[in-house]
Order: C-alpha cells, then sequence, then structure tokens
C-alpha cells in the first residue's frame, strides 16, 4: 500500500495540476437551485464553469479511492502552489442544500488546496443524479495505474449497482423480463472493457468486497494474491477473521496459497471449518516454500553429453550424485 498516512475516507482521485484562475464566475445559489429536481430526475443543463469555496465541496459519498499523505501527494501540492490548478474539479450539487456541491473528480486536487490554503478552487458543474455521477466517478479514475485491488474493487461494485440502477440492460427473459443474471454480466462486460480487463476479472474483484478489513488489507499490500481472496470472500465473517488470526499469532506471517484458499472453502461448504483445522492447513508447506537450485541445463549438458534425452540427463545427474557420495565415504574411511 501507498506509504503515508491516510486522510480520510474519501479517494485519490484523478490528478492534474489546475490552475485556480480564469474560470467563468457565478452565483453558486442560482446553480443549486437550478440543479436536481425530482428524484433521481436531473434538469437538462449544460455543464458550468465555476469557482467554488472549499467549505462549499464535499467528498462523494462511500468513495472509494483514497488520498494518501504521501510522495505524490507533495509534488501534486507543489505543483498546484506554483501553477495552480490546472484541470477544474468535476462537481454536482448537492440535492434539497443550497450551496453544496459533492465531488466527482478531483479529491486529491481539493486536499492539495487544502493543504495550501486556498479558500477557492475553479470547478466544472454537471447537473446529474448520483448513478450518473457514480460511473463518471469511476471512469474517471479508470486509466490510474497505481489503484489499488480494494479500491478497483469498490469502484466496479459502485458502478454496476448504478448502471443496474439506470436501467443499462439489454438482455430479456423469454417472458419478457430483464434477466437480473444478465444485467450483472452485461455490466460487468462495459466495466471491462472500459478498464482493459476481462467480464470474469471485474467479478473477482467485486468478490473482493465481501473480505473482512484486514483480510483485504494483505491483498492490498501484496501479501494475498488475487486468486485465494476470491476463494476466501466466500467465506462467512466468522472463519475470515479465523484466518486473519491464524496469520496474526504466528510469529513470520504465513498467508494461504490458492490450493488452501480453496481446500478451506470447500471444507466450509461441506459444513464447517474450526479454528485447527484452517491452522493445520496453512501451514503445511507450500511448493514456493521449498528450497531450489538453478543450474544452468546447457552448461551441464555440455559436460555431460548433449544427446541425451531428459530422462537419462537426469537419471545421469542422480547417478553422478550418488557416485561422488559413495568416492567421499570412501576417501574418508581411508584417511582414518
Amino acid at each position: 500500500m501507498s506509504d503515508g498516512k491516510a486522510v480520510k475516507k474519501t479517494d485519490k482521485n484523478s490528478e492534474g495540476n489546475m490552475n485556480s484562475k480564469a474560470t467563468t464566475k457565478a452565483e453558486p445559489t442560482a446553480v443549486a437551485q437550478a440543479a436536481v429536481k425530482g428524484k433521481g430526475t436531473p434538469a437538462v443543463q449544460k455543464p458550468k464553469s465555476l469557482i467554488i469555496k472549499l467549505e462549499e465541496l464535499v467528498p462523494f459519498e462511500d468513495h472509494p479511492y483514497k488520498v494518501i499523505d504521501n510522495d505524490s501527494m507533495d509534488e501534486l501540492t507543489e505543483s498546484i502552489r506554483e501553477h495552480g490548478i490546472l484541470n477544474p474539479l468535476i462537481v454536482r450539487p448537492v440535492e434539497g442544500v443550497e450551496n453544496s456541491y459533492e465531488i466527482i473528480s478531483g479529491h486529491r486536487r481539493y486536499h492539495a488546496a487544502e493543504r495550501l490554503g486556498l479558500k477557492k478552487v475553479p470547478c466544472t458543474v454537471h447537473f446529474v443524479d448520483r448513478d450518473t455521477a457514480t460511473v463518471m466517478m469511476v471512469d474517471s479514475n479508470c486509466q490510474r495505474t497505481e489503484l489499488l485491488p480494494s479500491e478497483k474493487a469498490w469502484a466496479f461494485k459502485m458502478k454496476m449497482d448504478a448502471m443496474k440502477r439506470q436501467g443499462n440492460r439489454t438482455d430479456l427473459s423469454t417472458d419478457g423480463t430483464l434477466s437480473p443474471v444478465a444485467t450483472k454480466s452485461d455490466a460487468a462486460k462495459s466495466i471491462g472493457a472500459k478498464e482493459n480487463i476481462s467480464r470474469d476479472q471485474v467479478f473477482r474483484y467485486i468478490r473482493l468486497t465481501n473480505l473482512v478489513p484486514e483480510l483485504l488489507q494483505f491483498v492490498d499490500d501484496g501479501k494475498i494474491g488475487m486468486r485465494p481472496a476470491v476463494e476466501l470472500s466466500y467465506l462467512n465473517e466468522e472463519v475470515q477473521r479465523d484466518i486473519v488470526d491464524c496469520i496474526d499469532e504466528r510469529e513470520k506471517e504465513v498467508f494461504p496459497s490458492h490450493a488452501q484458499a480453496r481446500r478451506i472453502r470447500d471444507q466450509f461448504k461441506n459444513g464447517s471449518i474450526t479454528y485447527e483445522q484452517i491452522a493445520s492447513i496453512m501451514d503445511e508447506q507450500k511448493p514456493n516454500q521449498v528450497e531450489k537450485v538453478k543450474v544452468p541445463a546447457d552448461e551441464l549438458r555440455s559436460r555431460i553429453g548433449k544427446d541425451m534425452t531428459d530422462e537419462e540427463f537426469i537419471k545421469y545427474l542422480y547417478d553422478a550424485i550418488e557416485h561422488y557420495k559413495k568416492y567421499l565415504k570412501q576417501r574418508e574411511q581411508g584417511a582414518r
């Protein structure tokens, strides 16, 4: 995970150095009043460029992206200090609240502006409902390469839920009603196309949202891989917390492999699994923990003979080792 201190449950949104200079000024009150009328029905209005006070901006609710005080944030802050905010924040009016705007894109810029003590920032106000704003929020971050697995997981889930509510569904069942399975499949395919990943990979990321926070943090830290994490996501909270305890109570951290996670899941599915059974599975030696010595095969073949088959080559090595062991033993006995 990125080093540094996490700052609130907002995001580390699309950065971009932004410029607090020339944008069209307008009264935020008038914009807020014209914003959203009726449940989930945005007024038909083009985006508007405004200079908005920081105190009138609020983070996107349940934003999946983290804002971290680290070297990257320091660089962004210094860039804004020197050049201003070059790319306006993307916001939308908060329904039913005057002079209040929800940030769709630009949480990192907002935090940098706070650090610099800026009072106002340039914004582009979009008059959209929450579901449209959710899709915009996720899409604005899709090209970032440093996103954590947990950030992708919650972002994909939020976008899929929003798309389903919007009715972005094309498959119908035989009686003409929308198929929930087809709906999820279509949404995942659409998200995957935008992110350049497969539909199945989208579903794998979303499965991570079923992990307890400690296990999800291990995934973010690279200690548990995606495949074992997905298997663990099918366990209930009690069993997941047993796994966390198994990891924490050992002197050396031991994390479940994909094969081990699959066995734990299978045993859980077949009835119940105890802490002791989990510990027994996780204590087994993994293939990647077996000591290995790599020797260039070409170099050995040049000394032994290049015409041997692989089977003959391996047998020759074992025979040579046994012969050398006998030689050492005879030499040791002769020295006595």
